[in-house]
């Protein structure tokens, strides 16, 4: 299986890259291809550009910014996140690689009806997302009910690869 790792951490040394690094010996070891993709280390720029914006729901979206995040993401059978969560969220690096890299026309197609986007990340059989968390576990799921995770799962990959089986 085809493989993309993405970690979204600032410290090379953190508890999410140490993560990432077994993750991605595990899956090299069981056979799969791997790429990792380490979005502080390659200085992603987590910030959506104007160009990119103004062709959400233009034809086509400006991806010539990010085409080789685009083409790993197209490529990849499987998916594992490293991250931490920060303010019960995705760090923002993480959620300006969703922002540009799962665009319209790449991980989705607008309606032209208004109605729900139509996914297009059919390839992406499997997810997995590997998290830590400052806050007690009981904040998390009693208080705040995981919103990293369901966010994930229902907004995320359930509107773009609904076929993506995931553990969270």
């Amino acid at each position: 299986m085809k493989c993309l790792v993405v970690v979204a951490h600032p410290l090379r040394e953190s508890l999410s890259s140490a993560l990432a690094a077994s993750a991605v010996e595990a899956l090299r070891q069981a056979g799969h291809e791997v790429w990792l993709e380490d979005l502080y280390r390659d200085e992603f720029a987590a910030a959506l550009t104007a160009a990119e914006r103004a062709s959400y729901y233009g034809r086509p979206y400006d991806a010539s910014a990010v085409r080789p995040q685009i083409d790993r993401l197209l490529a990849a059978e499987g998916l594992v996140l490293c991250f931490p969560t920060w303010w019960f969220g995705f760090p923002a690096i993480l959620k300006g690689w969703f922002d540009r890299v799962w665009a319209p026309g790449v991980a989705y197609d607008h309606a032209d009806d208004l109605g729900p986007i139509r996914p297009r990340l059919r390839h992406l059989r499997h997810t997995l997302a590997v998290t830590s968390l400052g806050a007690p576990w009981w904040v998390d799921w009693l208080v705040l009910r995981r919103p990293a995770p369901r966010v994930l799962k229902w907004a995320i990959l359930g509107a773009c690869a609904p076929r993506a089986r995931s553990p969270c």
